[in-house]
């Protein structure tokens, strides 16, 4: 009977690690928590305990900012993008995938998405305005279609690295049954998929429903405006409601930080089993 090899753990540098996390990310958010529930004349000591509770503050946060607007725009870009970039990403990066060996044009395809991942999109922002504008795409659903296409490269090569680790048998397989390549991958290749695309989704929601850059360029209407832009409603000519701009920015962040909570370890399965080398 073998011998148990018992586990040696660093306590020190893990305890060291445990509250320097706790400084550096809890550490903020105590202090956003205690602005946003402060009375606008208690702001000395922003750490300190309030000495008045104001939780008029979020009511106020939510009527100024026009919130369920705001939060429709937001949730509804945000998962019809999700929707669709699962769905068609990851159909390019399973054709690429498997074709790339055969045909040069899906392996220069792969490389010509993977580069766009390098171009900051301060250098294509004043294009993509004026092409946005003459195509009538300066609305929630043309910025809806643009996040989907600017997702593409960095799942692209996500989804690639996923799609290398399964067996080519698969879809032989499929094939010598009569599987036409659309069943092969809706019906086999899809399904085992589920832990890259739970990846793929949890970073496109934190990406969209976080980005400021491309609804502040593309969203000059009010009403399609998202939750990020209607955070400059507390800034003014001469001073910033600090606590009110807090409290909204609680308010936005508590979504996000809820499905993080729930879907945080299907993004570390998801890399996992997509770190392959492509």
């Amino acid at each position: 009977m073998k011998e148990k090899v018992k586990e040696k753990y660093n306590w020190p540098m893990t305890i060291l690690l445990v509250l320097l996390a706790a400084l550096f990310i809890l550490g903020p958010l105590y202090i956003a928590v205690m602005i946003a529930i402060r009375d606008p004349s208690d702001m000395a000591n922003v750490i300190a305990w309030p000495k008045v509770f104001r939780f008029q503050n979020f009511a106020d946060a939510w009527r100024m900012t026009n919130y369920p607007q705001k939060f429709k725009n937001t949730f509804f870009i945000t998962v019809v993008n999700l929707v669709f970039t699962i769905i068609t990403n990851s159909m390019v990066a399973y054709a690429i995938t498997r074709n790339r060996d055969k045909n040069k044009f899906f392996n220069m395809m792969y490389y010509y998405f993977v580069s766009a991942m390098f171009i900051p999109f301060n250098v294509i922002m004043l294009p993509l305005v004026k092409q946005a504008a003459a195509f009538n795409m300066d609305n929630i659903y043309g910025i809806t279609f643009l996040y989907i296409i600017f997702g593409l490269p960095m799942n692209t090569f996500l989804y690639t690295g996923f799609v290398k680790s399964l067996p080519v048998a698969i879809d032989e397989a499929a094939y010598i049954d009569g599987a036409t390549p659309f069943q092969t991958f809706f019906r086999i290749i899809f399904p085992l998929m589920k832990s890259m695309s739970a990846t793929v989704a949890i970073l496109s929601f934190m990406w969209t429903w976080n980005d400021f850059s491309m609804p502040l360029v593309l969203l000059s209407d009010e009403k399609y405006q998202t939750l990020q832009l209607a955070q400059y409603v507390f800034k003014g000519q001469f001073n910033t409601e600090y606590n009110l701009a807090f409290a909204s920015y609680l308010l936005v962040l508590i979504p996000i930080l809820i499905v993080y909570v729930f879907c945080q370890k299907w993004i570390i399965a998801g890399v996992t089993s997509g770190s392959v080398k492509a």
